[in-house]
């Protein structure tokens, strides 16, 4: 929906701002309760959720259980289920016997869904958030005031370059947009994918398959060790739980920050199947001999420029501590997201609440204002929620707990014990 005519006076109990998965999940929760007045807005035309990583065959890496709405209340209406009994799939999506809807899949779900709430505005840019008189004013590109008493912050994690490719010329990529460059990137000679998660490795077993017919050089380049597969056993999945959200939050901020950088497996490594997948397509290739690729670890990326339609990457071999260089036509950053403050939140930061190293101070109960209870965020809290914070499969269960806040009682019920372990004396 567009933006409709805002009544001046008009105080709602929340704004929520950017509709990702998980504010879209809010959106579908709050729907049928009546005591709760939200709106949402959004920027982009409609909703739209990593377009640029559709390949064939990709899947999420959570069940379909991880929907917007199921693990808080199975009997919505807006559920995966639901949206395939709508689409005349539920019968072959059973048949399927595969748990893990596929990546385009859920992007058509979670449309469905924003197609039938009556809180989104699209096309909707905010510009500036303020308070005044115990309400937050929101200010929108096009003229608009929402005045609320809580936001709800879902704008998202935007693509992150890294420092040595800040300034750097020439029609790199970031993996979020390889879709829509794929076949240019294939006129190329040779062609350098930089990262080490589950979205590099789709790209590279997506360029591999294609290796033999358009005669580019392919390379992978991470700064890891080796190519970690992501771990998904169940006493490791039960760290989405609430017990280990309390513990983990009650840690010290700098035990916190060193888990946070030891945990990345925990939510950024690679399915082991795909890893399999592109060593038996490797295997394969090779029959015919020497396949043009090289898969590069242990290496950062320290410089970059470009020159006469080539890019130098100047990479450090860390255990060795040799640096080296690596020439390539075309350049795929798959460096992953990471949370930035939106400009229009300046004039509120006085009510914004910081930890030592400049990051949001999250809340047990996701606020990051100094009430306790005023600003919500949605993921970028990795560093105070772990892994909990960018999983699908939590998005319900903090909402849950977010409306819980927004209306002084219990709704949807908020699980508080569920593991079989123990993370606490």
């Amino acid at each position: 929906m567009t933006a409709l005519p805002e009544s001046p006076e008009k105080i709602r109990d929340f704004v929520g701002i950017g509709l990702g998965p998980f504010n879209l999940g809010l959106a579908c929760l709050t729907e049928p309760i009546t005591e709760l007045d939200g709106v949402f807005l959004e920027s982009k035309p409609d909703f739209e959720w990593h377009s640029g990583m559709f390949l064939e065959g990709a899947h999420l890496q959570t069940p379909f259980m991880s929907d917007l709405v199921t693990l808080a209340d199975p009997t919505s209406p807006y559920s995966f289920l639901n949206y395939l009994k709508a689409s005349g799939r539920l019968y072959s999506f059973y048949i399927r016997e595969n748990f893990y809807p596929l990546r385009v899949e859920y992007d058509d779900y979670c449309r469905w869904a924003a197609a039938q709430l009556s809180s989104i505005r699209f096309n909707t840019t905010v510009t500036e958030v303020t308070h005044a008189d115990g309400v937050y004013v929101v200010r929108t590109e096009g003229g608009q005031t929402y005045r609320a008493r809580h936001l709800v912050l879902g704008t998202g994690t935007p693509p992150y370059i890294p420092e040595a490719c800040h300034g750097l010329e020439g029609d790199f990529i970031h993996n979020s947009r390889y879709q829509q460059h794929k076949r240019e990137l294939q006129r190329k000679k040779s062609i350098t994918l930089v990262g080490s998660g589950q979205s590099a490795a789709e790209i590279y077993y997506d360029l591999l398959s294609e290796i033999d017919v358009h005669g580019y050089r392919l390379n992978w380049v991470t700064r890891s060790p080796r190519f970690f597969p992501l771990e998904y056993t169940k006493l490791t999945l039960e760290m989405t739980s609430p017990e280990y959200i309390d513990y983990f939050h009650a840690l010290p901020e700098r035990t916190r920050y060193r888990l946070q950088s030891q945990q990345k497996g925990l939510f950024k490594g690679i399915d082991g199947e795909l890893i399999n997948e592109i060593f038996d397509l490797l295997y394969q290739k090779n029959l015919r001999g020497p396949v043009p690729t090289r898969l590069i670890t242990n290496s950062s990326l320290t410089t970059a420029s470009h020159d006469n339609g080539t890019y130098v990457l100047g990479l450090r071999q860390e255990e060795q501590e040799k640096d080296y260089e690596l020439h390539s036509e075309g350049l795929i950053l798959a460096t992953g997201y990471r949370y930035t403050e939106p400009e229009f939140l300046k004039p509120v930061r006085d009510r914004i609440r910081y930890d030592a190293q400049g990051n949001h101070d999250v809340a047990r109960n996701y606020a990051i204002d100094t009430t306790g209870r005023g600003i919500f965020l949605q993921n970028a809290g990795v560093h105070t929620h772990s892994i909990t914070s960018p999983d699908l499969g939590m998005g319900a269960y903090r909402n849950a707990y977010i409306i819980r806040e927004l209306l002084g009682s219990e709704y949807y019920p908020v699980e508080k014990a569920i593991a079989f372990q123990e993370f606490a004396i």
